[in-house]
């Protein structure tokens, strides 16, 4: 296997972030973007993905947490861009439901090279620890964006920690299965279209 790893900085007049991401590593993750909950989230995503992830963030907090949320979440999509390559071999395609007690998050994804996002649902509470519950969508319609992916979420609870927290979660695992290896492809890229 090729290694699929990215490292992506950016840097504007409102954030400065530096993002690494190893899509076949074991979960390990470093993150610090001053938003302890957004943190806690990535970690999330990281653990359940099996992604070795690094984020560092230094952003506008004094403003608001759009800015911290929205490029961290374009540099982490164009690193998965980065990392995924030329997707030969991969499942490509992926589905999860993954459940937080009362909390539902439903998550379906294609590595498409098409950029769509799709969110259903809202969140119980207008925020959970420092960051904004609409936020966690927003987060990733940017990165699927800036991922290039087909991304269907949607989320049902009554706690917007544990629906937010299983939403990264489920992407996580989601994007986890659709980047698998799948041996019977010999490489291939896994379009009728030869190419994504």
């Amino acid at each position: 296997m090729t290694d699929r790893t990215a490292a992506v900085t950016r840097e504007t007049a409102e954030t400065d972030v530096a993002v690494t991401l190893d899509l076949d590593g074991d979960g390990e993750h470093t993150v610090d973007t001053g938003i302890g909950f957004f943190d806690h989230m990535l970690a999330a995503f990281a653990k359940h993905g099996l992604f070795d992830v690094t984020v560092r963030c230094d952003g506008d907090l004094d403003v608001d947490d759009h800015h911290t949320v929205e490029d961290v979440g374009i540099a982490l999509g164009a690193a998965f861009s980065e990392a995924v390559g030329e997707k030969r071999g991969i499942q490509r395609f992926a589905d999860r439901r993954v459940p937080l007690d009362e909390a539902v998050a439903s998550v379906v994804v294609d590595v498409s090279g098409r950029a769509v996002y799709e969110f259903d649902g809202g969140f119980s509470q207008p925020t959970v620890g420092g960051l904004t519950s609409r936020m966690a969508a927003h987060f990733w319609r940017t990165f699927a964006t800036h991922a290039a992916v087909t991304l269907h979420c949607g989320v049902d609870g009554e706690n917007a920690h544990h629906e937010i927290e299983a939403l990264f979660k489920g992407v996580g695992r989601a994007l986890d299965d659709a980047t698998r290896i799948d041996q019977r492809r010999a490489g291939e890229t896994p379009s009728t279209k030869g190419d994504l």
